[in-house]
């Protein structure tokens, strides 16, 4: 007996042996990985952890970075604890849809990313989505980005209560703030907010950080390119028409690189790429989604307007 993996993070069980015709038989058993898994999860923990304590700046300037983590080590618990809740959750929504309809799909890898002032790039899982027909990969790609926002808007509410803009502005790290975030900020009135101002480092609390993350990794997700999320509705309501949405965003995106510098959507367009801008045929496309979910799926196709802030990061 021996095992192998493919890149679902899938391993099988493979055992030898003979038919009672006398001919040589293979049987698969399939297995998911686990430890692989496990290890990134553990690592992303200490990778949040690590930028959380550190007050978002992965190498400090100021203070030997023992001193700050004795300092602020509960800050850095808070924050991990919240942002891998919503990544954890988000997954989780996809990994409960794919056993339901018994897609093959793996546990949940994470990223960790601990010289980014965010700590992780994310969490994926691995899916043989060419099992799943129209509504099935439907239901799989929008149940993520719905799970994760039930945690997400929550950890944000708290942190946009707990800030304090009375307190001095000052870093050279500031966040572009969502629209739904600016709307928050609006109703709640934290102490010292200027309508429309920039929350600067010396401001920011683990609870409105995580929530940030968490708000803009599902609005990122959800736009309607390749196999994102958003991919996956966007096929879903459009079929094969959905390419010309996906071409669109993707020319944007590579606009935005090169006439405004905007970085960071080079990681995401490389991917894209790699993988492929337009979305693969489900198993049974002229399955119907019905008007629930035609109209679900045209509110949720909405989340990044309202969640994805196309700077991020502003710069002091």
């Amino acid at each position: 007996m021996h095992a192998d993996a493919d890149p679902l993070g899938r391993a099988f069980d493979v055992t030898e042996g003979t038919s009672s015709e006398g001919q040589p038989t293979v049987v698969r058993t399939q297995r998911r990985r686990v430890r692989l898994p496990l290890i990134l999860f553990l690592v992303t923990c200490l990778s949040t952890f690590w930028v959380g304590a550190n007050g978002w700046l992965p190498f400090p300037a100021t203070l030997p970075s023992r001193q700050t983590l004795i300092a602020h080590w509960q800050d850095g618990l808070i924050y991990m604890v919240c942002v891998l809740a919503i990544l954890l959750t988000h997954e989780m929504g996809h990994f409960v849809a794919t056993l339901r309809y018994r897609i093959p799909a793996s546990l949940p890898f994470f990223v960790p990313f601990p010289i980014a002032p965010i700590g992780t790039m994310g969490a994926v899982i691995g899916m043989d989505g060419h099992r799943a027909d129209r509504r099935e990969i439907f239901d799989i790609g929008l149940a993520g980005p719905v799970a994760g926002l039930f945690v997400a808007i929550p950890i944000t509410w708290i942190g946009i209560l707990k800030l304090d803009m009375t307190q001095p502005s000052y870093g050279v790290i500031g966040f572009d703030l969502p629209l739904a975030v600016r709307l928050a900020l609006d109703v709640l009135r934290p102490p010292g907010y200027e309508s429309g101002q920039v929350i600067w480092i010396s401001q920011w609390n683990p609870y409105f950080i995580a929530g940030l993350v968490g708000l803009f990794i599902t609005g990122l997700n959800m736009l309607p390119v390749s196999q994102l999320d958003g991919g996956h509705v966007m096929y879903s309501l459009l079929l094969k028409r959905s390419r010309w949405v996906a071409r669109g965003i993707v020319v944007l995106a590579v606009l935005d690189v090169l006439v405004r510098g905007q970085w960071h959507w080079s990681l995401m367009v490389l991917l894209v790429l790699l993988i492929g801008v337009s979305h693969p045929p489900t198993r049974d496309d002229s399955r119907p989604l019905g008007w629930f979910r035609v109209a679900l799926g045209v509110f949720a196709l909405l989340i990044p307007v309202f969640c994805f802030s196309p700077r991020l990061i502003v710069l002091g």
